[in-house]
């Protein structure tokens, strides 16, 4: 649909259209995350609710794990689920910290704001496992999803939400609204409350939270823009933000970063500092 803008919003969340071999990344993620899980130590589908997919995953480190590093995945909460992941905890395992990916109820099953309060749950019983600081990260909706998290009307309580020091959302979507004005809305079903509800931008950020908003230099111009809107609306309102756009990635590779310890999206996510890191030229 084309509004008052001028701009196509069936083209504007369009991916895959636009990334040469895009319908070849999904089973490339699948074949990784089975290998990945294959080769460490860690605890699969513990249970965080009673609907079948709120469970998440939990990777351990050798010894005595650092923290608590969160990974969400995306697919527009309308696809996938965690087991296709696996393989971006390589780098925070790495890097000595345990590793949750939480599962979710995909929509139409579930509406976004029930899948946020599932994400919210899923996190404290991780967390109930795992003492330390708490780091947060996700791909697109998954981004979306962790910056929930860090709002002012958060589901987690306060205690944990007081560990969480870091987050950063990988293309993240922060504002909904222009989601209404795409095909996707008839399953998503979001109605003008909810998308700014669901909007991490129309919130202001708990204190105390940095916050990276890192996108693939080769995204699509809204994801690019959702990117910088999260950096600045949060910026403004006292948050120490950051933009990154990572050089010649796209919406589909630009989380590859996480499966190296010392790749400088990694270093972002669970690294000592948050000093900018040069990024790799690939």
């Amino acid at each position: 649909m084309t509004d008052a803008s001028g701009i196509d919003w069936e083209d504007a969340f369009s991916n895959g259209a636009y990334i040469p071999g895009g319908e070849g990344y999904p089973a490339r993620w699948a074949a990784d995350a089975l290998a990945f899980r294959q080769a460490v130590r860690g605890l699969q589908d513990i249970a965080y609710g009673d609907q079948p997919r709120e469970r998440f995953d939990l990777f351990l480190p050798d010894g005595v794990a650092r923290g608590l590093a969160v990974i969400i995945h995306g697919g527009y909460w309308l696809s996938f689920d965690k087991s296709s992941w696996s393989a971006l905890a390589a780098g925070a395992l790495a890097q000595g910290w345990a590793v949750a990916l939480p599962g979710y109820t995909l929509a139409p099953a579930a509406r976004i704001g029930a899948i946020t309060r599932q994400v919210g749950r899923a996190i404290e019983a991780a967390a109930a496992r795992v003492p330390g600081p708490i780091r947060l990260t996700g791909h697109s909706a998954g981004g979306h999803l962790a910056a929930r998290m860090v709002c002012n009307d958060t589901p987690l309580t306060p205690d944990t939400a007081a560990r969480v020091d870091r987050l950063v959302s990988i293309s993240g979507l922060h504002d909904l609204r222009p989601l209404r004005l795409n095909g996707m809305n008839d399953t998503l079903r979001l109605d003008a409350a909810e998308a700014e509800t669901e909007s991490p931008v129309l919130h202001a950020p708990l204190p105390g939270v940095d916050v990276t908003a890192w996108v693939g230099a080769r995204e699509r111009p809204e994801f690019l823009r959702q990117s910088a809107l999260l950096a600045e609306a949060w910026g403004r309102q006292g948050a120490q933000t950051r933009l990154v756009a990572d050089p010649r990635r796209h919406h589909f590779d630009v989380i590859d970063g996480l499966k190296e310890p010392d790749h400088p999206l990694t270093l972002a996510f669970v690294g000592d500092c948050v000093a900018p890191q040069p990024l790799p030229p690939g």
